[in-house]
């Protein structure tokens, strides 16, 4: 889906036509691919680039986490930095050289961390660390398996009120008869979704009605994509570990489905591989992705990431079941309809989650660094939130997205890396990203 978002955050310093592939230092741009020879060199570590654990093998459970542990145990236990493996192919030169000195850096400062000190990276998830959405296999899997509940006395409005009446009432029209309130709609028919499921499937992928008129009367805002958000509201009456499971199966069906097929899921190895070397060096890694929580912590695992550190779309819950409500952030409370992990939406969550910072401090970019993360990967506009809070290095997977783009090229201050998609890459557009310009 193509989604419109504005700018905010962007670099206050402007350098067209520079590229990733140069760094800023000392009031000049060098180039990345020397950069990491001069940074392993200047930090005196060795470097081990295979051989290492998969991202996948987890620590006893009696294991304290590296960056809990004394400094004298962390410095014997940490003696190399743990660089991407250089037989995982599709980065480019330039953005392996200069993640692979943040790496090095990493883990010559883990041995003088204090007990308890945080270091953070931030990824999307959806085409950032695997190829294609999840949220969206889900949904299909939702209307093909009948696993939308009839919404109370059939009022779609109630599911989100940023639906229009012209809507609400093509759903009612295509599925009044297709349910009773609280049961599960039929949506499935025998060669693909009915007129119910139909309709809601267009709302969802086209943001109108199967009759062409407007679905959603406020879209987008700078914390909610109401179709992205309309997946997790549509799993109302499950609980957590139902919508775990069928969400589970709609991934691992589109990891069997071919390439060719137009509907698979894949996960990304190189971010997978990047994912273990920052874990290795001491960096605590999160996903923070516009899809639901449920549908997404049971699967990042397979990525390296434990379920615990996802945050996604979170609804409320009531007697142990989703409702349409979600929990709150900043300003938004809890059964709010307009806050979710959806641009600077993901940065609210980050400083409540992950640092912890007060209400009122949510939304706002911390001035203590350590309170924000190294890096952050994401590849649209709806990442430009938590991208911009990155201290170090800020990794944008080539979508063509023109706002976060504009912001990657620019590369005001040295740190935008621009990556091309791992499979199936985009050509690289010729002409240049406007800033006004948003998808």
């Amino acid at each position: 889906m193509s989604r419109q978002t504005p700018l905010r955050n962007g670099p206050s310093m402007i350098r067209s036509g520079r590229r990733a592939c140069f760094f800023l230092a000392g009031g000049r741009w060098m180039d990345v691919e020397r950069v990491v020879a001069v940074v392993v060199a200047g930090l005196g570590i060795s470097l081990a680039l295979g051989g290492c654990a998969s991202p996948s093998q987890t620590a006893p459970e009696d294991e304290k986490p590296m960056n809990e542990k004394p400094a004298a145990d962390r410095a014997a236990e940490h003696t190399e930095a743990r660089l991407l493996d250089p037989n995982v192919d599709g980065w480019t030169d330039a953005n392996r050289a200069a993640i692979n000195a943040m790496l090095a850096e990493q883990a010559a400062k883990l041995a003088n961390r204090s007990a308890g000190e945080r270091v953070v990276a931030v990824f999307d998830w959806d085409n950032t660390v695997i190829k294609n959405d999840v949220g969206d296999a889900t949904m299909e899997w939702m209307i093909d398996h009948n696993l939308i509940a009839q919404p109370p006395a059939k009022d779609w409005s109630k599911t989100n009120p940023a639906l229009t009446e012209a809507a609400t009432a093509a759903l009612s029209a295509a599925c009044d008869a297709a349910g009773e309130p609280g049961e599960w709609l039929q949506t499935a028919g025998e060669d693909g979704p009915n007129a119910c499921g139909r309709e809601i499937w267009s709302i969802y992928s086209t943001s109108q009605t199967t009759g062409g008129d407007a679905a959603w009367t406020d879209e987008m805002t700078e914390t909610i994509n109401q179709p992205y958000a309309w997946v997790a509201q549509l799993q109302a009456g499950h609980t957590p570990d139902e919508v775990r499971a069928f969400a589970t199966e709609a991934f691992e069906e589109r990891l069997e489905a071919p390439v060719d097929s137009g509907r698979y899921i894949r996960i990304y190895e190189p971010m997978r591989d990047l994912i273990g070397a920052l874990q290795a060096n001491g960096v605590e890694v999160w996903v923070v992705t516009a899809s639901p929580q449920y549908v997404v912590d049971p699967i990042a695992e397979r990525a390296g990431v434990p379920g615990e550190r996802v945050i996604g779309i979170r609804n409320v819950l009531a007697d142990g079941k989703l409702t349409y409500g979600f929990q709150g952030c900043g300003p938004a409370a809890d059964n709010n309809t307009t806050m979710m992990t959806y641009d600077v939406g993901k940065r609210c969550w980050i400083n409540k989650e992950i640092f912890e910072l007060p209400a009122d401090a949510q939304m706002s970019i911390p001035e203590d660094a350590s309170r924000r993360p190294v890096f952050v990967a994401g590849d649209s506009d709806t990442d430009i939130g938590m991208l911009v809070d990155a201290t170090d290095l800020r990794l944008v997977i080539d979508r063509h997205k023109g706002g976060v783009m504009c912001l990657a090229t620019a590369n005001g201050d040295g740190t935008w890396l621009i990556q091309p998609m791992f499979i199936e890459p985009k050509a690289q557009r010729s002409a240049a990203y406007q800033c006004s310009e948003a998808d």
